[in-house]
């Protein structure tokens, strides 16, 4: 099952061969490294080879535990947004987009767009996020989207040796 969702200035597609290049040039990032638990720093050529087959498999599994869309703008992966730990109901949302890119509408959109694929497509009752308590941008992103923030998680993730707090957003049906 391919999905793609076409949005006036980009496509939400999945990731395919030939990604690898623009992958890497606009997630290679310490600001994107910074507010994600996920993406390594440095992100070379094994970690986009890694990230395309395990999207690939993720995709071809008939019961579906994550669904993962690259944000393409004429042809090139500038972004990545995606549906995971998907059981009966709920399903979690990620997402990630390059540094030239930001402050244009384009996340705040694509969350839209997968928020309306999951409760549509998917038959889900609720979407949420954790982000980490400083991911001001993020939160501006889910609540535009009319995500509610449902509160507070204290020394939720363990990142560089340090327990940060997240705050949890959902959105239900």
């Amino acid at each position: 099952m391919k999905h793609t969702i076409k949005a006036k200035n980009f496509t939400l597609r999945p990731y395919r061969k030939g990604d690898e290049k623009s992958l890497i040039k606009n997630i290679n990032d310490r600001n994107i490294y910074r507010y994600t638990l996920r993406i390594p720093y440095p992100y070379g050529l094994k970690e986009a080879k890694k990230w395309l087959s395990h999207s690939k498999y993720a995709a071809k599994k008939k019961n579906k535990a994550e669904i993962n869309f690259s944000i393409d703008i004429s042809g090139e992966v500038v972004g990545g947004i995606g549906i995971s730990n998907i059981k009966k109901h709920k399903a979690e949302m990620g997402y990630w987009l390059g540094k030239k890119y930001w402050s244009r509408g384009i996340m705040t959109q694509a969350v839209g767009l997968v928020t309306d694929f999951g409760f549509k497509k998917l038959k889900l009752r609720r979407i949420y996020a954790h982000i980490f308590l400083k991911n001001k941008a993020s939160a501006r992103v889910l609540e535009k989207n009319r995500y509610k923030k449902e509160g507070l998680m204290k020394n939720y993730y363990f990142k560089n040796g340090k327990l940060l707090d997240a705050i949890s957003y959902a959105k239900t049906k």
